[in-house]
């Protein structure tokens, strides 16, 4: 059974930064990222990393947040930077396993951003 288990989001003013991490049990997870969901919108994409390191953001946090993955513990960590308030949202989790392919969803973790 394969799990995510999120932990770091919380309450920050416009300008700080938060650190949010991920531990995933299991193993041969080729994609993990994060995803981020505001009341009213739907779930988006905020950055992904392979099991080889190349990564991907989304446009509007390029230069602010960065992704890091250590294969070895099966964890993937996103360090956010210069926070906005429209960077608010619940922030999920993501894994994607290799073989048999499926992908996973952690509980998600609330990050708060006050201007």
């Amino acid at each position: 059974q394969v799990q995510l288990v999120e932990s770091g989001g919380g309450l920050v003013q416009a300008g700080g930064s938060l650190r949010l991490s991920c531990a995933a049990s299991g193993s041969d997870f080729s994609i993990l990222g994060w995803y981020r969901q505001a009341p009213g919108n739907e779930r988006e994409l905020v950055a992904t990393i392979s099991d080889g390191g190349s990564t991907t953001y989304t446009s509007s946090v390029k230069g602010r947040f960065t992704i890091s993955r250590d294969n070895a513990k099966n964890t993937v960590s996103l360090q956010m930077n210069s926070l906005k308030p429209e960077d608010a949202a619940v922030y999920y989790c993501y894994a994607h396993r290799r073989w048999p392919p499926n992908n996973y969803w952690g509980q998600g973790t609330q990050v708060t951003v006050s201007s």
